[in-house]
């Protein structure tokens, strides 16, 4: 199956700082009311690995949760989740949810936070992961839609900022709009019942909020691989990608500035011979 060339933003310390601030309380809250020991999980994507680990709190002291990504650059990352880690249930692999030794059929919960909009055929990585939930798993995505991303006040640093993050995501292989098409993407899939869908928002309007939102893109628009991506494609110059940065520091000092966005949540089934 085709596949991105690369991960849009890269594991640069930028990413994986900001990456690294999530908690499954927040992004998995859609699901961890279902989740229970002795479930066994499978986090697909986990990245650093902190959503991980509220995942393998929710399902102790019986259950298991297996966090997989592409990268080997992140097990520094998950040697210290583990530290951090004490229900001893946890484990990290470098695995690709498409062509691994992971178990199939095995797996009570399979989730993805964040994946599936980077992929240039979702339906097919949604397929992949279901191969390894048993009957009667749960299935949960949950993904931004760029598209719902607001910000205040404007300017030409901002206007810029969408643009040619939606054009590198895009040109990656992308969809930077992805949440919004998550119920086509769960439909398509075949055996899976019960499907739901809900949102929830991201909003940044006290200092620390827009200190720590401000400060990240800042750097990831000139650091991370939405940079190297965005000068590689033609879609932006060295000076523009400043440019932006400088625009979100400004934006972080309005006394009465804003931002927000919607991420779609989607939590199914998987029902064997549907």
């Amino acid at each position: 199956m085709e596949r991105a060339p690369s991960y849009l933003h890269g594991h640069g310390k930028s990413v994986v700082a900001a990456h690294a601030a999530r908690t499954a309380g927040e992004a998995a809250a859609f699901m961890l009311p279902k989740m229970t020991s002795p479930m066994r999980v499978l986090d697909v994507g986990c990245g650093p690995g902190t959503i991980t680990v509220g995942l393998a709190e929710s399902v102790a002291p019986d259950g298991s949760v297996l966090g997989v990504d592409v990268s080997d650059a992140l097990r520094p990352e998950w040697d210290k989740r583990l530290a951090e880690c004490e229900t001893g249930n946890l484990e990290f692999r470098v695995a690709d949810v498409f062509a691994s030794d992971l178990p199939r059929d095995h797996f009570d919960v399979v989730y993805l936070h964040q994946v599936l909009q980077h992929l240039p055929n979702p339906v097919d990585a949604l397929r992949a992961a279901v191969s390894h939930g048993r009957d009667g798993a749960l299935l949960g995505a949950r993904e931004v839609d760029w598209g719902t991303f607001l910000v205040y006040p404007e300017s030409q640093g901002m206007r810029d900022f969408r643009r040619i993050y939606d054009a590198v995501a895009v040109g990656n292989g992308g969809n930077p709009h992805a949440g919004r098409h998550l119920l086509q993407w769960f439909n398509a899939v075949g055996g899976l019942t019960d499907i739901r869908v809900t949102t929830s928002t991201w909003s940044f309007f006290d200092d620390a909020g827009k200190k720590w939102w401000a400060n990240q893109w800042s750097e990831r628009v000139v650091e991370s691989n939405i940079a190297r991506g965005a000068l590689e494609m033609g879609i932006a110059t060295s000076d523009e990608l400043q440019a932006v940065a400088d625009a979100w520091q400004r934006w972080k000092h309005e006394p009465d500035a804003v931002s927000a966005f919607v991420h779609f949540e989607a939590l199914a089934t998987v029902t064997r011979g549907q």
